[in-house]
């Protein structure tokens, strides 16, 4: 069976005037991550991402690593939701000041967002958002001939309503599974004659023991 590596991005800069770039913690991360992939021993065949800096970054530095040359197929489809427009529209412009208190306001605004559907003000809804992020993984899973492996370098929002949706609950995915995705860990998908089925979900052992000091949410 083929397999689809979804890496969430390295540590974005939270509280900073430009969010969408990566911390030197997230570089660290996006380094301590290819250097899995490579503990691994895995072909990849293609490699794709966001077009987020953030996304883009953490795919430049861990391939960097892993030492071969393939191209990273960039597709907007693997960004995250705009939780800038979503937080203005239903958690009344929340800052980014204090991580929990923000944390726990767009946890808020994500359930409004979702409950709104179609008539939420924001320039994406969610029916809009699971329709793209699905468009972007079936595309992925079309594309690998028989036992080829790609890998996704994307964020947890979408990575979560991916593994949200193979379960039969995208939303739950979104709302629960989002709030614990780990800067740079892995999610493992399979995909065979029976569908794509999840196979692991966000793994990080690589920022364990060592590396612990690595480990963030945020």
């Amino acid at each position: 069976m083929g397999a689809i590596y979804l890496v969430r991005h390295g540590q974005a800069s939270f509280g900073a005037e430009n969010y969408d770039q990566l911390s030197p913690r997230g570089f660290e991360q996006s380094t301590v991550v290819g250097a899995e992939l490579l503990r691994r021993g895995v072909e990849f065949t293609q490699a794709r991402s966001g077009s987020l800096a953030r996304q883009r970054d953490t795919a430049a530095t861990a391939l960097k690593v892993l030492g071969y040359g393939i191209g990273v197929i960039e597709d907007e489809r693997w960004n995250e939701y705009d939780h800038v427009d979503i937080a203005k529209y239903h958690a009344a412009g929340v800052q980014q000041t204090d991580s929990r208190a923000y944390q726990a306001a767009l946890d808020g605004a994500l359930n409004a967002w979702v409950s709104a559907g179609e008539t939420s003000p924001c320039a994406e809804t969610w029916p809009a958002f699971l329709a793209r992020v699905n468009g972007a993984l079936a595309e992925v899973v079309a594309s690998l001939g028989k036992g080829e492996h790609a890998v996704v370098f994307s964020s947890g929002g979408v990575i979560a309503t991916v593994c949200g949706a193979l379960m039969g609950t995208p939303e739950a995915g979104l709302l629960k599974l989002n709030r614990v995705t780990v800067n740079a860990g892995i999610t493992k998908l399979v995909s065979g004659r029976g569908g794509v089925t999840m196979l692991s979900f966000n793994e990080h052992p690589h920022f364990e023991a060592e590396a612990a000091e690595l480990l963030t949410y945020r």
